[in-house]
């Protein structure tokens, strides 16, 4: 049995899956219509990236909130990598959830509500860290139930 080794290449030449996704960043066939990606790379400030996460977390996009998340973790000081990293870890965790993984969704906002742990107390950018962590636990506590990401959405700011 012959498999292709052609692979999607971004226009740098990295690898990178071009079929298109859904709001849950679920793969769809070649050709079918799908939700617009998040590029990659974004440099934003920290207000506009709670901003931007946000929105796409009210819509129901939470694979795509995390993706925002990540660049920040990626581009900001070391000192909040774990505070953005958190955050992306809440969104994919919601993600699974709403996929109906109820066990990765669990990990995974358990995961991320650890990470934003340790920044309680500390005033960044107004995000509500007790609220979120609240919100992962209670989350958590009613899977494997159906889940709808819009619904579900947190809010990150008080």
């Amino acid at each position: 049995m012959e498999t292709s080794s052609r692979r999607d290449r971004d226009a740098e030449g990295r690898a990178r899956n071009a079929r298109p996704r859904d709001g849950l960043g679920r793969p769809l066939p070649y050709g079918a219509p799908g939700v617009e990606r998040q590029p990659e790379g974004v440099a934003r400030t920290p207000d506009e990236t709670v901003r931007e996460a946000q929105r796409l977390l009210d819509a129901g996009m939470p694979f795509h909130a995390h993706e925002v998340f990540e660049d920040a973790w990626k581009s900001g000081p070391e000192s909040e990598r774990e505070l953005w990293r958190g955050l992306a870890q809440l969104a994919v965790g919601l993600t699974h959830a709403a996929r109906g993984n109820a066990k990765g969704g669990a990990a995974l906002l358990a995961r991320g509500a650890d990470s934003l742990a340790r920044y309680v107390g500390i005033p960044l950018y107004g995000i509500d860290l007790t609220g979120l962590m609240a919100w992962a636990h209670e989350l958590t506590d009613r899977l494997p139930g159906p889940v709808d990401a819009a619904t579900e959405a947190p809010r990150l700011t008080r």
